[in-house]
């Protein structure tokens, strides 16, 4: 996600720099090179040695380091970085920060940085709520910085309220907008994703295997690209950022009725949930019994063609895309799809992509064919998202 970015830390002194240090392994974990600054109150809750340790890089706590300033350490610093996550944003922080304050080495890179700031706020609930907090974090927006948080929940002083450091994937889903360009911005798209549950009685139920990671992962990338996002999700789907409208459902029925309601006039709309084809024609909300039968016989019925509904509405997204999971004769049968349903494009895809990490297949549309070849599923992902922006 982050390969070859580079991240200039700003750590803040607060309790939650403990999570900080966790959020440092993840942003390397995803790739990115990582540089940390910390304040002087920061070393007092972690030692320096801590984030050398995590980055194998030297961690950068002193204004007046007289080889660094002789080198203009600090505008090198900010110079190096693509984007600058400060984290906790303490009250003193965003206070320092609003009023250009430059006394110790963050504050001062603050002065000449001009990369994406992302700051993570954390404090005491009166603290963030009081009016100068407020003052000087919508200062910083006006200015051009970000913010992901602060959460609710309890604070380490043991009240409760909003002032929780945000979770760290929100932390990395806010940060990756901000190095990625926003092709898709102004654009409106709608994903299903994963299974339908198709229930026979209060305890069984008909399914299939699909996990719906596919689609968390297609709107995540939309999201990161600037859309906004609706997914529309099966049992089991995958969480998603907090910025992706999600609504979970779970039978075709539900499915239809909530991608009939948002699809409606969307610039796109994704078909990938693996939808039960059938339905049982006699559900019960109580348990059936087993009884001494050995063998029963149940009755079944088609479930509507969402895709073809979606792509057949008077008021039809602007493009649809299907995919098709097939065991064999992979593209014929998705060039048959792609004619009957009426979609724009649709994606060809094995069986055997269904609830593992790894995935390829074929993009197929009226007017070109592509090899997916096999990888993860997140670069699956964007090779769609790449193929859907060339319809565009």
């Amino acid at each position: 996600m982050l390969d070859g970015k580079r991240i200039l830390l700003g750590i803040g002194g607060g309790i939650a720099v403990y999570r900080v240090a966790e959020l440092t392994r993840l942003l390397i974990k995803a790739g990115a090179s990582v540089r940390c600054v910390m304040t002087r109150s920061a070393c007092e809750f972690v030692t320096p040695l801590t984030f050398e340790a995590l980055t194998g890089e030297q961690v950068h706590d002193q204004l007046f380091d007289l080889t660094g300033e002789r080198e203009m350490g600090h505008i090198k610093l900010a110079r190096w970085a693509d984007a600058v996550i400060i984290a906790p944003a303490t009250a003193s922080l965003l206070a320092r920060l609003a009023h250009g304050i430059a006394d110790d080495l963050l504050s001062t890179i603050m002065q000449v940085c001009d990369k994406p700031v992302l700051l993570a706020p954390a404090m005491n609930t009166s603290m963030w709520e009081s009016a100068a907090s407020q003052h000087n974090i919508s200062t910083l927006k006006q200015r051009g910085m970000f913010t992901v948080g602060p959460a609710i929940g309890l604070l380490a002083c043991g009240e409760q309220g909003a002032g929780r450091l945000a979770e760290l994937p929100d932390i990395i889903a806010a940060l990756m907008p901000l190095l990625t360009e926003q092709s898709l911005k102004g654009q409106d798209w709608v994903i299903n994703a994963g299974p339908t549950h198709e229930s026979w009685d209060g305890v069984r139920l008909l399914s299939n295997r699909a996990s719906g990671k596919l689609g968390q992962l297609l709107a995540e990338q939309a999201l990161i690209r600037g859309a906004a996002v609706t997914l529309i999700a099966g049992p089991g789907t995958p969480t998603s950022s907090a910025n992706i409208k999600r609504i979970d459902i779970e039978s075709a029925e539900q499915m239809l009725t909530a991608c009939t309601r948002h699809a409606a006039g969307k610039d796109i709309f994704i078909g990938t949930a693996a939808v039960s084809d059938y339905r049982f024609t006699h559900r019960q909300d109580e348990k059936l019994k087993r009884g001494d039968a050995h063998n029963i016989t149940v009755q079944l019925e088609a479930n509507p063609d969402i895709i073809a509904f979606i792509a057949a509405m008077q008021h039809r997204p602007r493009r649809v895309i299907a995919f098709a999971a097939e065991s064999t004769n992979h593209i014929d049968y998705a060039k048959i799809k792609l004619q009957q349903k009426n979609v724009d494009a649709i994606v060809a895809n094995d069986i055997c992509n269904m609830g593992h990490d790894q995935a390829g297949g074929w993009w197929i549309s009226h007017h070109s064919e592509h090899t997916i070849e096999r990888s993860t599923k997140s670069a699956f992902a964007q090779h769609i998202i790449n193929h859907i922006m060339e319809l565009l």
